[in-house]
């Protein structure tokens, strides 16, 4: 998910009563609810598309989980007694419970991955043991939903705080727990989207197709449907008590191209694609193939999750 997500599922649990079992609860919590992608800052180094296979991998697997956690609480440690020792430590601030620290960072860093999972970009659990990825299909990357619950949840939870109101917690409850349902509801839809189309696929021969319900950016309810086998891909849509609307001859995937395979060798960028990407087709472009990701075709996001794979003695590519 992006920052502002994992931001604003920091603050609400500080909002549900976690902020007042140490000093420092509330950064605490929000840093180590974005600090898995501490990735990103790696990112300058990588050239071209190879970010699409470093990003969501070794800060967000277990031994990351283990000890990330670790070094956030050692930092808020240092950077309290360093306040205290000269004399800026605020003097309404709650004392430091070493013990509460450590587990709302562990809390905090493992909500990320947790979210991250749910969307269709993918996210590799259990890196560095295995390389394999997941996906929820559950949740766009960015859903605005989210965010006005979340925001209004702590806004309100804040202004009853400041209002003196004992059940200042309960806006905080109430939004965490409306978020939980509204996951599990779409997880519900996904679920009844695949299953839909798998059946009808089957039903005209396509019995071992991959078949991936993605969530529109606001629409949360319907679901835009790709499916592909070995040879071919296709596209659709899907609304509950509607049904689905799904072209079944499909596209030729093209990735049975001989070249490829060839032409790997001397394009990073190309294998970082690959490795990356969970639906791949190839397409001729002139000379070259250009390696997209069904899941990311549209419009508006093709530029980004693309490659054009070159003959090594033509390489060069457009993205």
């Amino acid at each position: 998910m992006d920052n502002l997500t994992h931001s604003l599922v920091g603050a609400v649990l500080g909002q549900m009563g976690l902020k007042k079992k140490t000093g420092l609860a509330i950064p605490t919590l929000i840093l180590a609810a974005n600090l898995p992608d501490i990735d990103a800052a790696c990112l300058a180094w990588l050239d071209g598309i190879q970010h699409l296979g470093f990003r969501r991998g070794i800060t967000h697997g277990p031994i990351a989980m283990l000890v990330l956690p670790i070094l956030l609480w050692a930092a808020m440690l240092a950077f309290d007694h360093w306040q205290a020792r000269r004399g800026k430590r605020p003097a309404g601030r709650l004392p430091i419970d070493k013990r509460w620290l450590l587990a709302l960072a562990y809390i905090g860093c493992l909500s990320h991955p947790a979210l991250d999972w749910l969307n269709n970009y993918g996210i590799r659990l259990l890196e560095p043991f295995s390389s394999q990825w997941f996906y929820g299909d559950t949740i766009f990357i960015i859903d605005l939903w989210i965010w006005i619950a979340l925001g209004l949840s702590v806004w309100l939870s804040l202004r009853r705080e400041r209002g003196g109101a004992t059940n200042w917690q309960r806006p905080a409850w109430v939004g965490f727990t409306a978020i939980c349902v509204y996951i599990f509801a779409n997880g519900l839809i996904t679920g009844a989207a695949e299953r839909t189309t798998a059946t009808a696929l089957a039903a005209s021969g396509h019995r071992d197709a991959l078949v991936v319900a993605s969530p529109p950016p606001l629409a949360f309810w319907q679901r835009d449907i790709f499916w592909r086998t070995a040879e071919r891909y296709g596209s659709g849509s899907f609304t509950p008590g509607v049904g689905g609307n799904l072209d079944i001859s499909g596209l030729r995937a093209g990735m049975d191209d001989p070249r490829i395979e060839g032409w790997l060798m001397g394009d990073p960028d190309a294998r970082a694609f690959l490795f990356w990407a969970r639906m791949p087709v190839a397409q001729p472009d002139g000379d070259a193939i250009l390696l997209r990701d069904q899941r990311f075709m549209h419009p508006l996001a093709q530029d980004r999750f693309q490659v054009r794979l070159t003959a090594p003695d033509t390489a060069t590519r457009n993205q």
